[in-house]
């Protein structure tokens, strides 16, 4: 498969939502009842989202992710405005030999990752549609690419009031004895690190203290 068809593909495959059996529609979110409460709480720090059409749904399994969020293909025919997206979460989480099940994971944990997903979501509503399949391009093949992304969208969730969700996330994977340090390298990476996370949740507040007087 070429490089311009799999970009297609993807998008193309992401354009075929099935709505979940049991999920409730909140405006126009579409959210299974496993993950309610956590997207409900994510979605709370992002008012600016209130007017998008968001899917989250669960998938037998994403390679190399745990969620990936990503536009419609169908928004490729409508205005960055109107675009639709939907946030895929792995039903079961695959990490080296450890196997995690949504019922595994810690609540704040489950929000903390749907809120990097949903900074994902705003970073892509400043892109137009070219914006989009360069972005799609860059994603596949440049590592440095998947970095700035990756940090964007942690850094965007954290400005939303999310840090400590982030942080919570963060210290899971890091700190939890049964996932190799080959893939906690990889998170290292292409991640904010946790005292990055603090760092900015501190600057946040000293923000929010200096405006207050």
């Amino acid at each position: 498969m070429t490089p311009l068809t799999q970009v297609f593909s993807t998008f193309l495959y992401f354009s075929i939502i099935m709505i979940p059996k049991q999920a409730i529609s909140q405006e126009n979110k579409i959210i299974p009842n496993t993950i309610k409460e956590e997207a409900l709480t994510a979605l709370s720090y992002y008012p600016e989202l209130k007017d998008t059409n968001i899917v989250f749904k669960f998938k037998d399994k994403i390679k190399k992710s745990t969620m990936q969020a990503q536009p419609t293909w169908g928004s490729f025919l409508k205005r960055k405005k109107n675009r639709e997206y939907i946030i895929l979460i792995s039903r079961e989480i695959q990490i080296d030999n450890e196997a995690f099940t949504i019922n595994d994971i810690p609540s704040n944990v489950i929000t903390g990752w749907l809120g990097h997903e949903l900074g994902h979501v705003m970073d892509y509503r400043d892109r137009n549609n070219f914006g989009m399949l360069i972005f799609g391009f860059k994603y596949l093949f440049s590592k440095r690419h998947i970095k700035e992304v990756e940090r964007t969208a942690d850094t965007i969730a954290i400005a939303h009031g999310m840090g400590d969700y982030i942080l919570e996330t963060k210290n899971f994977i890091l700190d939890h004895a049964n996932i190799s340090e080959h893939y906690k390298n990889r998170i290292r990476s292409f991640y904010m690190s946790p005292e990055e996370v603090m760092e900015l949740i501190n600057d946040e507040k000293l923000e929010e203290a200096a405006t207050a007087e």
